[in-house]
């Protein structure tokens, strides 16, 4: 079961912060929002479905809360907030300690997306990285993304993501096969504090 204000294990921060912007352990009272803009996002997503509230509770009591006790979780999710307000979610995915990498997911509210976008891909950007490359000690972060938003591109190279790879008809979306685009940065590419 999800309990009020846990903490990852394997983090010895519990919040990171800049400026008015803050990532914390990923808040159960969120969950119905991040649902809604997953639900509306679903196009960019890797879900095949819209997820029920039903969906939303169990992935949260089943998944998730299990993720706080573990030494080497394999996703960290983390509430996205601008002035205590949650505006988004994400975190590090499909983590391989092993080979220290992880992937980025991020999800913002949709309805801030508009005026939002750069903003706060930038701001998250720059928190992800101090968990990644500073608590963690990964060597290397990448977004995978559907070729579907290419002013995605331009905020994380902005933010020193470097094209690492297209992957060629790698998905079937909308009844036809697209790309897929993956930056990544390197622990020696900082430009977080």
């Amino acid at each position: 079961m999800f309990k009020k204000g846990a903490k990852y294990v394997c983090l010895e921060k519990s919040f990171f912060s800049l400026d008015n912007f803050k990532i914390i352990p990923i808040r159960y009272e969120d969950r119905l929002e991040i649902m809604n803009w997953r639900n509306e996002q679903i196009y960019h997503l890797r879900q095949d479905k819209p997820l029920t509230i039903e969906d939303q509770d169990h992935y949260f009591d089943d998944v998730i809360a299990n993720l706080f006790n573990q030494e080497r979780p394999r996703q960290i999710l983390f509430s996205f907030l601008e002035n205590d307000i949650c505006i988004g979610y994400g975190g590090l995915v499909h983590i391989n300690w092993i080979d220290k990498n992880a992937e980025i997911s991020f999800v913002m509210n949709t309805k801030l997306q508009k005026d939002n976008f750069k903003k706060y891909w930038s701001n998250y950007l720059r928190l992800i990285e101090i968990v990644a490359f500073n608590e963690l000690n990964l060597y290397k972060i990448y977004t995978y993304a559907f070729d579907l938003r290419p002013h995605l591109y331009e905020v994380i190279e902005t933010e020193g993501y470097q094209k690492e790879a297209v992957l060629k008809n790698h998905c079937f979306f909308d009844g036809k096969f697209i790309d897929v685009v993956i930056h990544s940065k390197f622990i020696n590419a900082k430009s977080y504090n």
